[in-house]
C-alpha cells in the first residue's frame, strides 16, 4: 500500500515535536493528523481510524499510556497500531506502555531518516495482520481473529491487542511449547526492548480474564497452550 494511503496519528503536547515529526513524515507523502493531548488523541482516533497511533508517554491530564488503554478498549480501532514516542529510556516505562497494548516505541529524539524507517517498519505488520482471520475453537471457547474476541461459554470476552496477539499464538498450535524469544519476536517484533517479566504479565492477565488454566509454564524455556 502506497504512504499515502496510510493515516497517520502524531500526539504530544510539544507543538515543535508534532511541527517536526509530521513534517517528515508528509514529506514521505503519509496522510498525518496531530492532536495535543491524550483526550484529543482518543477523540480523533474515533473519527479518524487511523492506522497508526504515535503517541507520546508524558503528557498532562490524560498520559499517553491512558490514552492507549482507552483506545484499546475501542472496538473499531483493533487493528490500529500503537507506538509510544518517550523521551525515557528505563525499562519500567516500556513495560508499562507495552502492557498497555503497545506494538512498539521510539525514543526521542530521533533523527528523520531513522523516524521514516521505523514508521514503515511497523506499518509492514498491519497489512500482515489483515489477512490473519481464522477463527479457532479450542474446547469451550473460541479465538475469533476477525472481531478480535473470545468466546466463552457464549460470553464475548475482549482482550487488549498484546493479550489476544499471545492468546492466539500459543493455541494456534496446541502443546507446542513456545520459547520466551520466540513469543517476544512473534507478539512484539524483533525490534522491540522488553522487559522479562513482559510474558508473565500478560500470561497472567489471560488467566485471569478468560478463567482458564490452559496456559502451562514450562520453566526455564517458555509457555504452552495444553489440551
Amino acid at each position: 500500500m502506497e504512504a499515502s494511503n496510510y493515516r497517520i496519528l502524531l500526539v504530544d503536547d510539544e507543538r515543535d515535536v508534532l511541527e517536526f515529526l509530521s513534517y517528515n513524515l508528509r514529506k514521505e507523502g503519509f496522510n498525518v493528523s496531530t492532536a495535543g493531548s491524550g483526550q484529543e488523541a482518543v477523540v480523533k482516533a474515533v473519527e479518524e481510524l487511523p492506522h497508526l497511533i504515535v503517541l507520546d508517554v508524558m503528557m498532562p491530564g490524560m498520559d499517553g499510556i491512558a490514552a492507549c488503554e482507552e483506545i484499546k478498549q475501542i472496538p473499531a480501532l483493533k487493528n490500529s497500531l500503537v507506538v509510544f514516542l518517550t523521551a525515557r529510556a528505563e525499562e519500567y516505562s516500556q513495560i508499562a506502555g507495552l502492557d498497555a497494548g503497545a506494538d512498539d516505541y521510539i525514543t526521542k529524539p530521533i533523527k528523520p531518516k531513522l523516524l521514516i524507517s521505523r514508521v514503515k517498519a511497523i506499518l509492514r505488520r498491519y497489512r500482515g495482520e489483515q489477512s490473519h482471520t481464522e477463527t479457532l475453537s479450542l474446547n469451550d471457547f473460541v479465538i475469533d481473529s476477525e472481531r478480535f474476541i473470545v468466546v466463552k461459554g457464549g460470553v464475548e470476552i475482549t482482550l487488549p491487542k498484546k493479550e489476544f496477539e499471545l492468546l492466539r499464538l500459543l493455541a494456534s498450535k496446541p502443546n507446542k511449547v513456545f520459547t520466551r524469544d520466540e513469543i517476544f519476536s512473534r507478539v512484539w517484533g524483533d525490534n522491540v526492548i522488553v522487559g522479562d517479566r513482559t510474558i508473565d504479565v500478560h500470561v497472567r492477565k489471560i488467566r485471569e480474564k478468560i478463567g482458564i488454566d490452559n496456559i502451562r509454564t514450562v520453566k526455564g524455556v517458555g509457555y504452552k497452550f495444553e489440551i
